[in-house]
């Protein structure tokens, strides 16, 4: 249960933090805004681990297998990506395909086991839960 508020909280923070992000943006740049995301978030991270956790810097070097480091360079494309679609298409919209986007690659990442995940089975309700959520998407923007 505990894991499912963790993700209404993550999903809260990211769109919160996609229309700061954007408003910073206009204000600046986007790659100024986006330096400023990352910069921001390792400076928190090194506090709290200073605070909370110790381990060892250094074994980040023992990460295997070494592409899983690219977290990182990811997180750098996140912020643009979404500084730009929220930018475009205003948060609801931008996020909603975000969500369906995610929703899409991890369900793929699953049934192809893919970076070491456990492969998960094909389920056609999985399926139907992902094409009416593209559905709800469609309603929601639905102009009459």
């Amino acid at each position: 249960m505990i894991g499912f508020f963790i993700a209404l909280i993550s999903g809260t923070l990211m769109s919160v933090q996609g229309v700061f992000n954007t408003e910073v943006t206009k204000q600046s740049s986007v790659w100024v805004s986006a330096s400023w995301v990352q910069f921001s978030a390792l400076l928190t991270c090194l506090a709290i681990w200073a605070i909370f956790d110790r381990t060892s810097l250094l074994m980040i070097g023992k990460v295997s297998p070494r592409y899983m480091l690219l977290g990182g360079i990811f997180g750098a494309f996140i912020t643009y990506t979404v500084i730009q679609s929220m930018s475009a298409l205003g948060p609801a919209k931008a996020t909603m395909l975000i969500v369906i986007a995610q929703l899409t690659v991890s369900w793929l990442i699953e049934l192809f086991s893919l970076f070491g995940v456990d492969k998960g089975n094909f389920s056609w309700r999985k399926l139907m839960g992902l094409l009416i959520a593209v559905v709800g998407v469609i309603l929601f923007e639905w102009e009459s």
